[in-house]
């Protein structure tokens, strides 16, 4: 039976079960189209990493034998759309079924079950082979329970899958390390330079602009840093293992204006992409830890393997439990505009500047950055969810919905009222200055509370907390803050408001 099967651009798995067998039977399906450019302003390097990975994915396709149709995103037949895309290759090439894979989006999940629908011929869906885990498995795991926990679930996870665990107890005693990476980096241990790929991608930068796609962010054409193969990927994840996994735990938090990437990994583009297995991850730093135990200490290696079998699949867990209504929650009715700075990085807090050009400059910022300096301010001066979704959903090469609108609507902007996250992940410039050295080179005073010269998270911050108070009154991890809330003064509080009021009313004066 003519079968067309359909890859998407996330869905680059060449480990996958469709591609054991080569025959003239089934044809791959594959295209650049302005359907998922245009629905959101993207980076022009996670356009170009998008596009080049497909490419080189389709020609190691037919390098095997097998029959693909691939439209790049000039040619003059590409339809741009799904729907059109498909009906065009059903039509042109006698198909009798279609196939493909779950989409990773509910957006796409959506439009592919209403093609099926159009269509005549036959259809099946697959599993895309990726995660470990099913689409509605943390679901069922918390079936019955009032709060999801991700602890909870990452501890399920570890049991499952045999991963650190001594029969049915943690390896090293503990199931979490957390509290051992929080470490402010200061020079020492030396940060090796980050493996960086150098493609020359300029003739694909120049189809895009003609092709006249929206983007923002900036690029250096001739040397594209990013992996796009999984060859590529094996490369940076070796190198991971070798110079970065043996202090990642400590410093993962840590922030530095001189190391925009310090020990991350930088494997989540791959990873998203599917170039690149969670389980080919976390086993390739599995063997690495335990042929070199005598150098590399447990709490590096749990810290970042939660972020992968925990935090990744719950958060994926959790998108598939909450849309399509999570897609507009808005429980703080946060509704100020992004200020224009998110787009050039202008701005006198020093935080802020460097975290915001890092990302514009290289479409990354590691979770710290994108959490508690972008994130904490966004959530701190009450900026719409909707933009702020947005923005981090274009700015990051990474950022694809399902992993992207967790973090940031709920977890960062907790928008969602506590799915995701107990509290609010707010802070005044005290955890800035703890945990890096941007205070230090800062136009403002990390010290000072009030008047010009204090940073203006420090007002944000009691500002935050002041107005949402009635929100945040019945919940236990917040009572601390209130408290401190309660004792200040009201000259001191209307100071703090005054200064905050002014900060979110001009954000580019600041």
């Amino acid at each position: 039976m003519k079968t067309l099967r359909l890859i998407l651009g996330d869905q680059l798995n060449l480990s996958h079960s469709w591609f054991d067998k080569v025959t003239d039977d089934h044809t791959y399906l594959m295209a650049e189209m302005r359907q998922e450019t245009d629905y959101v302003k993207h980076h022009i390097q996670k356009v170009v990493g998008f596009f080049r990975s497909m490419r080189n994915f389709s020609n190691t396709l037919k390098e095997e034998g097998h029959h693909v149709i691939y439209y790049r995103i000039g040619d003059e037949k590409n339809p741009q759309n799904l729907p059109e895309l498909i009906k065009k290759a059903i039509s042109e090439h006698q198909i009798e079924k279609f196939e493909y894979q779950l989409p990773d989006e509910y957006r796409l999940d959506q439009q592919l079950k209403e093609i099926v629908k159009s269509i005549t011929i036959s259809s099946e869906v697959f599993d895309t082979e990726h995660f470990y885990t099913k689409r509605n498995d943390l679901e069922n795991h918390f079936k019955g329970k009032k709060q999801l926990l991700m602890e909870s679930f990452y501890r399920m996870m570890r049991r499952k899958h045999n991963i650190l665990m001594i029969n049915d107890q943690p390896e090293g005693g503990k199931w979490n390390f957390d509290q051992s990476n929080r470490k402010k980096w200061d020079g020492s241990p030396k940060i090796p330079k980050e493996l960086s790929f150098d493609t020359d991608a300029t003739e694909l930068l120049e189809e895009i602009k003609k092709a006249d796609i929206k983007t923002f962010g900036n690029i250096d054409a001739k040397n594209f840093p990013w992996p796009t193969s999984h060859e590529e990927c094996k490369k940076l994840l070796t190198f991971f293992c070798s110079n970065l996994l043996k202090y990642f735990g400590d410093y993962q938090d840590a922030l530095h204006t001189q190391e925009k990437y310090l020990f991350h990994s930088r494997l989540s583009f791959g990873m998203n992409s599917k170039m690149l297995s969670p389980q080919e991850v976390i086993h390739t730093v599995l063997d690495h830890y335990h042929a070199h135990k005598d150098d590399i200490h447990i709490s590096q290696v749990e810290g970042f393997i939660r972020q992968i079998l925990g935090w990744r699949e719950y958060m994926r867990g959790v998108y598939w439990k909450e849309m399509p209504g999570y897609a507009k929650v808005n429980k703080l009715e946060n509704r100020n505009p992004l200020p224009d700075f998110f787009w050039t990085g202008k701005t006198k807090m020093n935080c802020l500047h460097k975290a915001i050009t890092q990302s514009l400059d290289d479409a990354y910022a590691h979770h710290i950055q994108r959490l508690m300096i972008i994130g904490n301010y966004a959530l701190l001066t009450q900026i719409d969810p909707d933009k702020v979704d947005a923005w981090y959903l274009g700015v990051y090469i990474d950022a694809i919905e399902w992993v992207e609108i967790t973090n940031t609507r709920g977890m960062s902007q907790y928008a969602d009222g506590g799915i995701v996250a107990t509290k609010p992940y707010v802070s005044s410039a005290n955890y800035i200055n703890k945990m890096g050295n941007y205070c230090k080179e800062c136009s403002y005073s990390q010290t000072k509370k009030s008047g010009e010269k204090s940073c203006p998270f420090n007002s944000l911050y009691w500002n935050f907390l002041e107005d949402k108070k009635a929100f945040f009154k019945d919940n236990q991890r917040m009572n601390m803050m209130l408290s401190l809330l309660k004792k200040k003064n009201k000259e001191e509080l209307k100071d703090l408001q005054d200064r905050a009021r002014k900060i979110i009313a001009n954000p580019e004066l600041f």
